[in-house]
């Protein structure tokens, strides 16, 4: 039987670019950083976590043959695309495109303050899909103290492939084209989670909710497996066959911890 492993991805490590209007840090190869030894994680390709000022933003621009799902943390992000989609999202809700055979769409911050969302993109299991789009939305209390599942393989049970926007508890994940899971917590100090995993390996990102950090991480902290992780941390688990993944706050702050279960 494989081992459980923890490989950290410090905070202070990722790709980070100051742009004055957008601040953001890079898990994997993005834009002008590259990073031979960071390039992607299964089907897992992005995660970005970006703090765009307000009234600026991402202008038009294309994609093609990725999934790219919206997890707002703080603020409002007003998202327009090709599809003829026009959507104000606020904390707690996930936007996912399926870019498949292409789209164009812009994303600004919404209103007089900053928006704080994490950006990510993953490869589709099938090419040449029609462009969609969805919505969902998952509560503080939803998320707390328990694991929600935010985003899914379309074929996975519960989904609600044909579901464009929910709203509503119960009416489940945003369905991706991808063989990966994405589950989200807000866990209190003292706490624990665990996840039962079906694929051999994921990624653990706990989100810089206490503000700005270009340096080594602090604010919350949790535990994975004996590894000690702050805000702003990350960390690959290679997993073995149906095992659980256990998150322990160890800190005196909650924390908001995204996992991925990739297949």
């Amino acid at each position: 039987m494989s081992e459980f492993k923890v490989v950290p991805r410090f905070s202070q490590d990722r790709g980070h670019a100051d742009h004055d209007w957008l601040k953001t840090f890079h898990t994997f190869s993005f834009a002008m950083y590259q990073d031979f030894n960071h390039e992607k994680y299964g089907s897992l390709r992005v995660i970005n976590e970006d703090r765009v000022a307000a009234r600026t933003g991402f202008g038009t621009h294309s994609h093609r043959e990725f999934e790219i799902f919206s997890y707002v943390v703080e603020g409002e992000l007003e998202h327009k695309d090709s599809m003829g989609n026009i959507e104000v999202l606020k904390r707690g809700d996930v936007q996912l495109t399926s870019a498949g055979t292409g789209i164009s769409h812009s994303e600004k911050a919404h209103g007089n303050n900053p928006v704080h969302f994490l950006q990510i993109w993953s490869l589709p299991s099938v090419s040449r899909l029609q462009p969609k789009y969805f919505t969902r939305h998952f509560s503080d209390e939803e998320k707390r103290d328990t694991w929600v599942r935010v985003v899914a393989n379309v074929n996975a049970e519960g989904v609600q492939k044909d579901l464009r926007e929910g709203s509503k508890q119960g009416e489940g994940p945003a369905p991706v084209q991808s063989p990966l899971t994405m589950y989200a917590t807000l866990l209190n100090p003292g706490k624990r989670v665990s996840q039962g995993m079906k694929g051999l390996k994921g990624y653990v990102h706990v989100v810089m909710r206490s503000g700005y950090n270009e340096g080594p991480a602090d604010g919350a902290t949790i535990r994975v497996s004996g590894q000690t992780l702050r805000e702003g941390d990350g960390a690959y688990l290679q997993v073995p066959l149906d095992s659980d993944v256990v998150v322990e706050n160890v800190g005196d702050r909650v924390a908001e911890v995204i996992l991925f279960d990739i297949e």
